[in-house]
């Protein structure tokens, strides 16, 4: 694989990422209405829970599917935290 190819394959995954980050702070469907019995507290607790696991499963098929280790997702996460690229 030459040196533009696997930029663009950067890219991708930069982008793709860049957008699964976005869709972690967009509303799940259904979460508006909570039952009135159910404590806050519980109510936010389920909903992060949630999105994290989708974030985890998005995560690990863009990992598939540009066949990375999670040794280079990691360094690239440090790296994006490092320049403050994420929070």
């Amino acid at each position: 694989m030459d040196e533009r190819e696997k930029l663009r394959k950067f890219r991708e995954l930069d982008d793709a990422f860049a957008a699964a980050l976005q869709n972690l702070d967009k509303p799940m469907p259904g979460t508006q209405v909570a039952n009135a019995y159910e404590h806050p507290e519980k109510r936010f607790s389920q909903h992060e829970n949630e999105r994290h696991r989708i974030f985890e499963q998005r995560l690990t098929e863009l990992m598939d599917e540009y066949q990375l280790a999670s040794d280079s997702v990691s360094a690239l996460l440090q790296t994006l935290l490092k320049l403050k690229k994420i929070s």
